[in-house]
């Protein structure tokens, strides 16, 4: 008896995390809940519980409890669409979703087809006087799941969490070695365990114009659980690529004269929470890199852009910082991002191209897809060129007793006096230089110890101005580089 009070004790720890997933998810109403009553005499059977699927759903998720476990009343779970078995998962969990582009595993992913799904119920054990009450609480499209793979933060806290937003595997054109030396099609769980083993805290896999990848993200987040796996995209077109983060559902990409808007793409990213990042705006063009450059179409809205990947490492670091400047003074937001645009998840670490090189810093409340994409739309973001765990910048301004933080917007009068105080920690001995509009508005400022402050002083012109940082090590080389705090701007 010892033996099996070990085994449902830890059965008990294991289900735990399902039930604050479930605490996490009584925010959001079922749509359906199907109850019923399980008795002795069902002991070993099976049964169904129908239910009505509508129209328009492209995701289907399902939450499972049910009383009696104390008297060893045990109740397995699965599933099935009008056309065909979805999966089944016993025991082993209490919660589900089924995409059309993920699942959960034990179940597979595909179309959500309307009528009629059944709950398919074993019952493996039940005792003669034993009486089972079931609750399946059913929830069509549920907006959490279309973003993360995981139903609780990864970690708490306001901080700096480090990550790489763009990489590529099996799913598009990542590739590496295989166990006999030949170049294949290289499997996603590699690069997971990279980014894991460089201690990132979150990464994007932004294969082309795909989302098969999600499916196995889903699968591999909950044992990645120091390491947030944001759903990610990148949009390869015949006028430049971009990454959109935080969607899961398909998205059209073929952008062109006879084809798709770039605005109405954009802004169905939008619709769906996510965010969109231009990638290597200044990439060569033509043959040398096909649809590489970024060349919109004449009246593209680039307001729907909460981003620009001003550092792409794939290979040869690549600057698109004049791009970035030209978009910053048409007086578009833009926050500074950078990604690997890593290939092969087994790239020597340090080396160009290798996962983490660059780290794009995000400030967020918390480890998790909404927060770290609210720090990016809030401009809280900086890159890091030498991809390390521990280098930080920020900056605020201050003018006529108000001030702003690096992301924000700082109102001043001509002539007013602007103190600008910058922090950095792990970069003594480097230079910082402070840009307004681009172009160096001080001498480069040393840095001189490990956690430094630096204040330097510039007057208000007329007009609005964005200021922006780049810390640069004492060979001259780029380390870090931050996103703009704007002047004047108006108010979005």
């Amino acid at each position: 008896m010892k033996r099996w009070s070990a085994h449902f004790v830890l059965l008990a720890l294991a289900l735990a995390p399902w039930a604050v997933a479930q605490q996490a998810r009584e925010d959001t109403p079922a749509n359906l809940v199907l109850t019923g009553e399980v008795k002795g005499e069902q002991n070993q059977t099976y049964f169904e519980v129908p239910f009505a699927v509508p129209a328009g759903i492209h995701r289907i998720s399902v939450d499972f409890q049910y009383t009696g476990k104390d008297q060893r009343a045990v109740l397995d779970l699965g599933i099935a669409d009008p056309e065909r078995f979805r999966g089944a998962s016993g025991g082993s969990k209490s919660h589900f979703t089924i995409s059309e582009t993920d699942a959960t595993p034990s179940y597979l992913p595909g179309a959500i087809p309307a009528g009629q799904w059944r709950l398919l119920i074993s019952v493996p054990n039940m005792r003669p006087t034993a009486v089972s009450h079931y609750r399946a609480e059913i929830r069509f499209n549920a907006r959490a799941e279309e973003s993360s793979f995981t139903a609780q933060p990864l970690a708490v806290g306001t901080r700096w969490y480090r990550g790489d937003l763009h990489m590529h595997t099996a799913h598009s054109d990542g590739s590496c070695k295989s166990q006999s030396g030949r170049q294949v099609p290289c499997p996603l769980f590699l690069t997971v365990q990279a980014a894991a083993s460089r201690s990132l805290d979150f990464i994007a896999i932004t294969d082309h114009n795909t989302d098969s990848q999600y499916d196995q993200m889903r699968e591999l987040q909950p044992f990645f659980d120091h390491l947030l796996l944001i759903p990610g995209r990148e949009m390869t077109t015949f006028h430049g690529h971009f990454n959109v983060f935080g969607v899961t559902q398909f998205m059209a990409w073929r952008i062109g004269k006879d084809g798709l808007d770039l605005n109405t793409v954009l802004r169905d990213a939008r619709s769906k929470g996510g965010i969109a990042s231009v990638n290597h705006a200044e990439a060569p063009a033509g043959e040398a890199c096909m649809g590489c450059r970024w060349t919109p179409p004449d009246g593209t809205d680039v307001s729907l852009f909460s981003a620009m990947e001003v550092i792409n490492y794939g290979g040869i670091m690549l600057s698109s910082a004049k791009y970035w400047d030209s978009q910053l003074r048409a007086g578009h937001r833009l926050a500074a991002v950078g990604g690997s645009d890593n290939h092969n998840a087994t790239t020597g670490a340090g080396e160009a191209g290798a996962i983490g090189w660059p780290a794009t810093a995000v400030e967020a409340d918390e480890l998790s897809v909404p927060a770290i994409l609210d720090g990016i739309r809030a401009g809280r973001t900086f890159i890091d060129l030498t991809g390390s765990r521990d280098k930080m910048l920020d900056f605020a301004a201050e003018a006529g007793g108000v001030s702003a933080t690096m992301g924000g917007t700082l109102h001043a009068a001509v002539g007013d006096v602007i103190s600008v105080h910058i922090h950095t920690i792990a970069a003594k001995g480097s230079m910082v230089h402070l840009l307004l509009d681009g172009e160096e508005s001080t001498p480069p400022l040393p840095v001189e110890a490990a956690n430094s402050t630096i204040t330097a002083t510039l007057n208000a012109k007329a007009g609005r101005h964005w200021l922006r940082l780049e810390v640069h090590d004492p060979s001259g080389a780029s380390e870090l580089i931050s996103s703009p705090l704007y002047i004047n701007f108006p108010l979005e």
